[in-house]
């Protein structure tokens, strides 16, 4: 038992920041991030038996628990935004501009990414941010890796054509 206690451990430092980041992508809430990254590492610690290396890596099983937790999250939310009625506070909260810990992005980068769908800003965070190949983003996404690959390409490709009229000539 110590064995499989001393790898979650090593799993857990090695790509925390990891996933803090991914969940920070999806949500776009500091805050929240912090709360599932903890709530993701917790459920971690419970299914540790369950983790089989042969399947994928600690990453790519971290980002799978850490992306049920997030969208368990998500939808938790939507509810109780719907049953307060807070839709103008929702719209209030989707315009604010979160620094995903990447001061490298230009303004008009981070309005282009968030202008994104869903879809298309998590299979980027997946395959460019974390740098997950297409089988462990598509096995986070549960889907085949090429639609993974399909997916980024075409999310890579409205990216540009948001961005096209920034880039010096």
């Amino acid at each position: 038992m110590r064995t499989a206690t001393t790898s979650l451990e090593a799993a857990a430092e090695r790509h925390l920041d990891d996933v803090y980041r991914y969940v920070l992508y999806l949500t776009r809430d500091p805050h929240a991030a912090e709360d599932l990254t903890a709530e993701t590492f917790e459920r971690a610690a419970r299914l540790w038996h369950r983790f089989d290396p042969a399947r994928g890596s600690a990453q790519t099983w971290l980002c799978q628990i850490a992306r049920t937790v997030a969208l368990d999250h998500l939808r938790s939310e939507e509810r109780r935004r719907r049953r307060e009625g807070r839709y103008a506070v929702l719209d209030s909260r989707r315009s604010e501009s979160v620094d995903l810990e990447s001061p490298t992005l230009s303004p008009w980068l981070q309005s282009a990414l968030a202008s994104l769908s869903a879809a298309d800003r998590e299979v980027i965070a997946l395959r460019i941010l974390l740098d997950l190949d297409a089988a462990n983003a598509a096995r986070v996404l549960g889907i085949s890796p090429t639609a993974c690959t399909t997916r980024l390409s075409r999310a890579l490709q409205k990216l540009e054509e948001k961005v096209r009229p920034h880039l010096v000539a």
